[in-house]
Formats: structure tokens, sequence, C-alpha cells
């Protein structure tokens, strides 16, 4: 594929996915939450017992879509390569504080461009401390950070991440007595499209991304470095056509799918500082890893058991959170939340340089 066709695609790839976000809210799913990375791998945590905030508790389809997405593209382009051994439990402990980070500003990279086509301001700060953590990691990549090489694995290995989220889409669908779900009017976690539909735009989402490898991240990352814009123009594509969307349906519905201002938007709150700073953390914590949550699970559904073991930490984060109160609410972030943030920071910051040629 050209680079131009790899752009238009990148593009077309960018647009769907941000209708499809769009149209999710339509279907069920939390205001600005069609995807959230973030907050449907917390809400699966809780599904699964490991944290008992009831408001958050809903094996989420659209995760167990993006996995199998992939993996199905993967398999169909002959890119399921199994491979792993890079530093997993540094990857673990990353994806951990990552995931700090992202519910102190409650939501990924992912829902922060959702929250902006939804008119909320607060997303801006998040942006913000998102590209400055960005910047942070690029600091350490130029003097020689590394986890190492990864290794080839036998099929099987990297077959498993996919495979287990198989046996939770049985969970829910054939078994729902054996998982917690948020009772119906109880918060977000009560909030969600139906199963089938929810499922089908995971699948769609999963594909596309395995397709055109986007990233958030990398997006960034990419354009600061290297001066390329073709990922970075996917997320830009995401942000136009879900504003468009949101606006349409506004209008056809009545529904409130569009409210610009700081004040009152659903499942967000308006301290500017936190809202930088746990972006700030994903940020940071995102490029040591080498890509966005988003991106971790598109590339364990191809088979990458390193990036497997950063969604686990991912959603131990989450558990980790909610059991001791470090996840904001909308009445903003926990004194706890704080602290956390900036141990993150200071943790992540090891790591980079740790793991940096110029630094041992």
């Amino acid at each position: 594929m050209s680079m131009k066709n790899e752009k238009t695609a990148i593009l077309a790839a960018g647009a769907l996915i941000g209708i499809l976000a769009s149209l999710l809210v339509l279907f069920g799913n939390p205001v600005n939450m069609g995807f959230c990375i973030a907050c449907f791998l917390r809400d699966t945590a809780g599904a699964l017992g490991l944290h008992s905030a009831a408001n958050v508790q809903y094996i989420r389809p659209e995760i167990i879509g993006l996995v199998l997405g992939s993996l199905l593209l993967a398999c169909l382009n002959k890119e399921f390569h199994p491979r792993g051994g890079s530093a997993p439990l540094t990857r673990f402990v990353l994806g951990f504080f990552v995931m700090i980070g992202c519910l102190v500003f409650l939501g990924c990279p992912f829902r922060m461009i959702l929250r902006l086509a939804g008119g909320d301001l607060n997303a801006l700060a998040g942006l913000a401390g998102f590209v400055c953590g960005i910047l942070a990691g690029i600091f350490f990549l130029q003097r020689g950070y590394s986890l190492k090489r990864t290794y080839r694995l036998p099929p099987a290995e990297g077959a498993l991440f996919p495979c287990i989220q198989a046996a939770l889409l049985l969970l829910l669908a054939a078994a729902p007595a054996f998982i917690h779900f948020t009772e119906a009017g109880g918060g977000p976690g009560a909030l969600h499209a139906p199963l089938l539909i929810s499922l089908a735009a995971g699948l769609i989402v999963g594909a596309l991304a395995q397709r055109t490898r986007l990233c958030m991240v990398g997006g960034i990352r990419d354009m600061i470095l290297f001066r390329e814009s073709r990922l970075l123009a996917g997320f830009a594509a995401v942000f136009a056509a879900a504003l468009a969307a949101n606006l349409v349906l506004g209008l056809l519905t009545g529904g409130s799918y569009f409210h610009l201002g700081f004040a009152g938007q659903p499942v967000a709150h308006t301290d500017g500082l936190w809202n930088g700073l746990g972006m700030f953390l994903a940020g940071f914590g995102c490029v040591l890893l080498g890509g966005c949550p988003l991106r971790q699970l598109i590339l364990a559904g191809e088979g990458n058991t390193d990036s497997a073991i950063a969604v686990l930490g991912l959603l131990i984060g989450a558990a980790f959170a909610h059991n001791f109160g470090l996840a904001s609410s909308t009445d903003g972030p926990t004194a706890a939340g704080k602290i956390a943030v900036i141990i993150g920071i200071a943790a992540v910051a090891c790591i980079g340089g740790l793991n940096s040629r110029n630094t041992q």
C-alpha cells in the first residue's frame, strides 16, 4: 500500500470508528463513552469480583471484540506472530500506573478524544498533560530506552489471551450468574448497548485498528520525532466523525450528545490540574510501553504476550484504584488518587532511567 493510500485508509478507519463510538452511546453506552479502554477494563474487573464498586461492574463486549477482531484479521493477513519475553513484569507495572492515571482523569486517550467530541472542555487539560507525558517518554527514548528484544513463542501461547476473552464472552452470554452486574440505574456499569451490538462494534474497531496500526500515543510520538502525521490524522478523523455524529444524533433524537463547557459533563470532573497530571502519567507510561491501551489490546490479539501482560496490569490497576479509593468521581480526584499519580510518575521515570543505555 502506498503512503497516500495508507493515509486514506487510516482516515477512513478513524471516521468509521468515531461514528461507531457515537452510535454505541445511542444504543445505551454512557455519554462520551462509546469506547473507553480504561473504563471498560475497570467494569470488567468489577464483573469478575476484582473490586467491589457496585456501580462499575459489567463485562464489556467491546473489549472482547477488539481482541478477537484483531486476532481474526491478523490470522487472515498472516500477521499472527506469537512473541514475548521483553521485560514482562516491567510492562505489568507500567500498565498498572497507566490505569491509575487514566482513572484519575476518568478516561483513556480514546475517551479523551470522545469527550472533546462531546464538548467536554475538561479534556483539554487532559490532552495538554498527555502530550507533555509523551514528551517525557520521548526524552528517555532519545537516551536509548529499551525493554530489550522479544522472542518467538509457540502459537498456543499467543492464542491464550484471545481464548481468555472468548471465555469471558461465554460467561457473559451463557453463565451470567457467575459474574457481577451493576443494577439498573446504579451507574456507568448499568449503561451498555446490547451485547451483540457491542461485540460487533468491538470486532469492527479491532480489525480496523489492527490493519491501520492506530495508536494515539504513536501518532503524537511520530509527529514529534519524525514529522509523520498519518497515525495522528486517524485520531483527528475519530474526533471529527464523532463530533459530527453527536451533532446529528442530537438533532434527530433531541438527546444530549453534545454539551459544550466544563461543568455538568458526564463521568468527568473539573479539576484541570489533576486531569492534566493523570493524563501526563498515562502518556508517559504508554510511550515506555510502546503504545496506548487500545494498541496494547490489538497487539495482544496479534499474539504479543508482552502486550497481554500490560493489559493485565491495566486490569489490576483498575481493581486497585477502586479498592483503595484512587479513582476520581464527578466530585473530583481523591487525596489518595493524587498521591498515587505522583508515585506513578516517579516510578515510571525510574523505569525509564533504569532501562536507558545512557544512564546505565
